[in-house]
């Protein structure tokens, strides 16, 4: 055989090597039985209670089935099959996280609104695609896809959150590709309908995540109402108060938590307000809250409790979502509890009563990051659901549209 030849046969059989995997690019092989052995080991250490829901049998025959078919198996096939196996323990903060995988996102990103996956953030050069719904990615139906998608989808607790991150996995192409959706690893055919019920097909390229986390060069939909302005002196963009316009309403846009210190601060200047323009009706926005430190949440209340101005009685609104995670739901609860709040909008996307207080752990050769339970939680006196919402309002799509939020909108109405 001649130098030709061979150069030509090596290339070959090194191009159908790499298609086999996702990551066989990688020069270091992953020493994948080891970090499984550390995924099992370690969650048995360190989750507070690892076999509530699933038996330890079930999740040694799942744990088991990887363990031994590694050899056969790309990496992003064990991911997959661990995402499932990790799925089995059935709460919200036990997940494998994909933070430190060199994954690609296809440009958009979804939301389901009025039982339809509308595009709600894409590439400036597909902007057309704004609004549209989703039908379908290389002719596999979104009903088909979604199915997919939401039984391996992570950081699930209950049917509302599997909603959000169905939407947030929905354009992984590693996963739709895994999953056996697309025909090519980081490029497919995606359909949309548009308000005519027109279809719409664009070839769409994944872009890695490194890249799409620096670019600008998005448009995406918004929604607000005139009445409520975020004031341009706020210390912190997820968490500041305001009056609402032509009524005698404060909005809390509470997002995330500063430290406890700050919190204090915050409480503070929040009083110091209250107690000089006396509002009597005061709504604290939770619906993008995807948790923190609940104790931190507590001295907000502590700081609102001082506040006399305000109708005690029928004047506390909290709003809460399916986007409305861990802490937040558990702050969600005590203010109904504390503040006699009336909880408005959407169940939450976490249970009060359930495991949480996140932490993880990093298998050492493949750097996958796996996140578990230390406690356990109970402030609710309904087991295992979301917490449910006194006056529930649904974003409208007609409103979406229209940049309007309807959650505020309706509720203001009633003051």
């Amino acid at each position: 055989m001649n130098s030709f030849l061979k150069v030509a046969i090596n290339f070959l059989a090194a191009v159908l090597l790499s298609s086999n995997g996702l990551f066989a690019q990688t020069p270091n092989k992953i020493k994948w039985k080891e970090d499984l052995e550390i995924y099992k080991k370690s969650l048995e250490q360190k989750h507070i209670d690892l076999y509530n829901t699933v038996t330890k049998d079930e999740f040694e025959n799942e744990w088991n089935k990887i363990y031994k078919n590694v050899e056969t198996l790309n990496d992003f096939e064990i991911i997959l099959k661990l995402m499932h196996l990790t799925r089995l323990v059935n709460d919200g903060h036990t997940s494998v996280s994909l933070r430190n995988m060199p994954i690609h996102r296809f440009p958009f990103e979804v939301k389901f609104i009025d039982d339809k996956w509308r595009v709600v953030k894409v590439s400036n050069e597909h902007s057309n695609l704004l609004k549209l719904s989703l039908v379908a990615i290389d002719d596999v139906p979104i009903e088909e896809l979604s199915t997919k998608v939401s039984e391996t989808a992570q950081f699930v607790e209950n049917e509302h959150s599997q909603i959000v991150r169905t939407g947030e996995y929905i354009n992984i192409s590693e996963l739709l590709y895994t999953l056996h959706i697309t025909k090519k690893e980081h490029q497919a055919v995606f359909t949309f309908l548009d308000t005519n019920n027109q279809k719409i097909k664009a070839t769409l390229t994944a872009i890695d995540t490194d890249s799409l986390i620096k670019t600008t060069d998005f448009v995406h939909l918004t929604v607000g109402i005139p009445e409520i302005t975020k004031p341009n002196d706020s210390s912190f963009p997820y968490l500041w108060f305001t009056p609402i316009k032509n009524t005698k309403a404060l909005y809390i846009n509470f997002e995330s938590y500063p430290t406890f210190e700050e919190m204090q601060v915050f409480g503070g200047k929040l009083v110091k307000y209250i107690s000089k323009n006396q509002p009597e009706q005061i709504v604290i926005d939770m619906r993008n809250n995807g948790g923190g430190d609940l104790y931190v949440g507590v001295v907000l209340a502590y700081a609102l409790n001082l506040a006399d101005s305000i109708d005690w009685k029928n004047g506390v609104f909290v709003l809460t979502s399916n986007k409305t995670f861990s802490a937040g739901t558990s702050n969600a609860a005590l203010f109904k509890q504390l503040l006699n709040a009336k909880l408005v909008g959407q169940p939450t996307g976490s249970n009060p009563n359930g495991y949480q207080d996140m932490d993880s752990f990093t298998l050492p050769s493949s750097k996958l990051v796996i996140t578990y339970s230390k406690r356990l939680f109970r402030l609710s006196d309904k087991a295992n659901t979301a917490l449910q919402p006194d006056i529930i309002i649904n974003q409208k799509e007609n409103d979406l549209f229209n940049n309007i939020d309807t959650v505020l909108k309706v509720l203001i109405n009633r003051f």
